[in-house]
């Protein structure tokens, strides 16, 4: 094909909605309110500008996570109140992990070039482009694909933030992980084994064959087996699941023990799990273990230590399915119905 039979081929594409493209424009999923995967729909936006510190990368993958469906379902309404946008969301384009190669920096970026394979967290990562600041960016592993590595950097620096950070793990601990199947837990039970720990997974009946696949010293079956029943007690706990009492978690515990809390998905549409995380904070001074509660932030320090278990071989990310961008929503449905094992990823 000659340059001006490609220039004309380029001029007559259109959008899924029968809209002229241009180049300066690109493929997203985009959503004007708040609500399930309806919501969502597959356009041709223009491409988003970058200035400063930030970066535009041409997405080859993105990864899904439940935070990602929190900010598409507009939930717990909390988080419309604190900035996400009261009626709808401020941010058109949703996704937030991306794996792909720089196509421009900001006149302040210092750390990426032109072409560089990057993976962390950006702007509306459901689409061809995404802006993302320079701080949330590493070098992408070399013994990672695009679509493996774009399902790392939230959930497996949530996972490195709740073990290290909050849960000061220590070689030789007994760690329980509650949610061991999930996006988080997949990525804690394999970084508490890499830490020198004992690893005991809590997981449903089907995802039991995942969790040991991991590395799981022991499995549990929350569904028969209970881990506050007294038999066994751990120096650390996470909380992954959001949904067990605090009580329960304490009877879990050595006496000096720690149970950090990942995730909270009951507690109502108004505040989530908020209301328990918060209920451990005011208990946890007058008890003689103690627990914690935090909301992980995306550090390209964190996503660089990441980068030395996955190239070791202590870490490797779990892909359920892959959906290309025009199934988003399918791909949050599967997300939502909590059957996914390990990580969901757009390929784009």
């Amino acid at each position: 094909m000659t340059s001006t039979a490609a220039g004309s081929q380029a001029s007559d594409a259109t959008t899924p909605g029968g809209t002229p493209a241009t180049a300066a424009s690109m493929r997203a999923i985009v959503q004007d309110s708040y609500g399930d995967a309806g919501v969502l729909r597959h356009e041709r936006i223009a491409r988003p500008q970058i200035t400063g510190n930030e970066v535009l990368v041409r997405v080859h993958a993105a990864g899904l996570d439940r935070g990602t469906w929190h900010l598409m379902a507009g939930k717990p309404y909390l988080m419309r109140i604190v900035g996400l946008g009261f009626r709808g969301p401020k941010a058109r384009v949703p996704g937030r992990d991306l794996a792909g190669t720089v196509e421009a920096v900001g006149p302040a970026v210092t750390r990426f070039a032109v072409g560089d394979e990057v993976y962390g967290v950006g702007r509306g990562a459901f689409a061809e482009y995404a802006v993302a600041v320079e701080d949330k960016l590493a070098h992408k592993p070399k013994s990672l694909s695009f679509e493996q590595a774009a399902v790392v950097p939230i959930s497996a620096g949530t996972a490195l933030q709740a073990l290290t950070d909050h849960g000061r793990i220590e070689a030789g601990q007994r760690v329980l992980v509650i949610g061991a199947s999930g996006g988080v837990g997949s990525y804690a039970v394999q970084l508490a084994k890499a830490f020198g720990a004992e690893v005991t997974g809590v997981a449903s009946t089907a995802k039991l064959d995942l969790v040991r696949s991991l590395g799981a010293d022991q499995v549990l079956d929350y569904t028969r087996d209970d881990y506050a029943d007294g038999t066994h007690h751990y120096d650390l706990v996470l909380d992954i699941a959001g949904n067990p009492k605090l009580a329960r978690l304490l009877r879990a515990l050595t006496p000096k023990g720690t149970a950090v809390l990942v995730g909270g998905e009951d507690g109502g549409d108004l505040t989530g799990g908020m209301n328990r995380s918060l209920r451990a904070l005011m208990l946890s001074p007058f008890v003689g273990q103690r627990l914690a509660w935090f909301v992980a932030q995306v550090r390209a320090g964190d996503l660089e230590r990441l980068n030395e278990f996955v190239d070791s071989g202590q870490v490797t990310p779990s892909i359920d399915r892959t959906y290309p961008l025009d199934r988003v929503p399918e791909a949050m449905r599967h997300l939502a119905s909590g059957q996914v094992r390990g990580k969901a990823v757009i390929t784009i």
